[in-house]
């Protein structure tokens, strides 16, 4: 929600006004001098969308306040241009209305649209979301990390490595909601408040990695040649792709990694396939080339990479993690209800890649149990086990 500024405006003002955190406002509004509004411009105010009301016979700005809930001042900010003494019949006044509900709808099939769609809708009504495109799918899609948070301490979270394991994506886009919508209403997840958190972490998160690969599992072939003609021959004929795993090329991108990567390439498909061919080389994809350069470039100080099925976490990598793994794979097994497991004969994953060239805690979660793709029946039970884990991965 905008407003404008008149004389003698603070954002400390309208952090009292609107009841939103002061660092809330100043990280909405990143471009403006927090010491020095000017009048006419406009601010972000986080966590609002703005509503009509007609006048009607008898309306004043005092009894539309005391009817809708809301502080007269705060309409008056919101409608400069209206006369108080002069309402008019039919007139338009805007309401500010606090978002106190979830506006992302994930129970559904779930593809790269539809994380777009609720990607826009919550960086407009949270604008203190910070958003980059790290790269680009093979078919062009860009690839969305998002930022929240203003501490040093980095935790990364992706989703979507892997196609057909697709309803991760929804998991952590459920989650990202929930966040934001706990710290514009002060309140907590879990018994652990939000705001302190967000002050000391900064949540880095790339929600789907695959988006070429989700986009062929839920909808079907492509449109586009050669796509359509490749992934129907790699497939072996079969139009039915909910085995896929891999990009649009047949390359599993969870075995991209210079991470032991000629162990994992000898033992699967040598040519492109529906799942585990390991590519030509390491980091031979646009996806996962995306992936290692975000890693490179940022100083993360853990990351959970999340995945469909088993209930287990993998926390280890040829015994180069630090023993602060261990207590966190316990930690995030112990909300989860999930299995820690140290070892697995499995090689050039990204959590692999990230241990051993940052000795630092990583971790492959496998959410859930079953046959990928996961139904959505399992969905709410997932989410509740993932939000364990995330919680713990911020806090800690």
């Amino acid at each position: 929600m905008k407003i404008t500024v008149r004389r003698g405006d603070t954002l400390w003002a309208h952090s009292q006004l609107y009841q939103i955190p002061l660092p809330l406002l100043i990280d909405s509004n990143p471009n403006m001098n927090p010491q020095a509004l000017i009048v006419g411009e406009s601010v972000e105010i986080p966590g609002y969308t703005v509503r009509s009301h007609r006048v009607a016979q008898g309306d004043t700005l005092w009894n539309i306040a005391e009817a809708t809930g809301v502080v007269l001042e705060a309409l008056m900010q919101l409608n400069p241009m209206v006369q108080p003494a002069a309402l008019r019949v039919g007139q338009l006044i805007r309401i500010p209305s606090r978002v106190t509900q979830l506006v992302v709808q994930t129970v559904r099939p779930y593809d790269y649209w539809d994380m777009l769609e609720d990607l826009n809708r919550l960086s407009e009504i949270y604008p203190f979301i910070r958003r980059q495109t790290i790269g680009s799918s093979v078919m062009g899609k860009t690839l969305p990390e998002i930022r929240i948070g203003r501490g040093a301490k980095v935790v990364h979270v992706n989703a979507t490595f892997h196609a057909n394991e697709w309803i991760t994506t929804p998991v952590v886009i459920r989650f990202l909601n929930e966040y934001v919508r706990a710290l514009t209403n002060n309140d907590s997840l879990r018994g652990l408040a939000m705001n302190s958190i967000y002050q000391s972490t900064t949540l880095s998160l790339v929600p789907m990695v695959d988006p070429d690969g989700v986009d062929l599992v839920i909808n079907g072939l492509p449109s586009q040649e050669p796509y359509r003609s490749d992934v129907l021959a790699i497939n072996g004929g079969s139009e039915d792709f909910s085995g896929w795993k891999a990009n649009i090329r047949g390359v599993d991108l969870n075995n991209q990694f210079p991470a032991l990567w000629e162990l994992e390439a000898e033992r699967g498909p040598r040519v492109p396939a529906p799942r585990d061919y390991a590519g030509t080389g390491p980091l031979t994809e646009p996806e996962s080339q995306a992936m290692a350069a975000l890693t490179r470039n940022n100083n993360f100080s853990r990351v959970l990479a999340f995945h469909t099925q088993g209930k287990v976490i993998y926390w280890g990598f040829q015994g180069l993690e630090p023993p602060e793994s261990e207590i966190l794979a316990n930690e995030f097994a112990r909300v989860s209800g999930y299995e820690p497991i140290r070892y697995t004969d499995s090689y050039a994953g990204y959590k692999d890649w990230f241990i051993q060239d940052w000795r630092r805690p990583g971790f492959t979660i496998e959410l859930g149990q079953g046959t990928n793709p996961l139904p959505l029946t399992q969905f709410e039970k997932i989410y509740q086990e993932s939000l364990g884990i995330l919680l713990v991965a911020l806090y800690r």
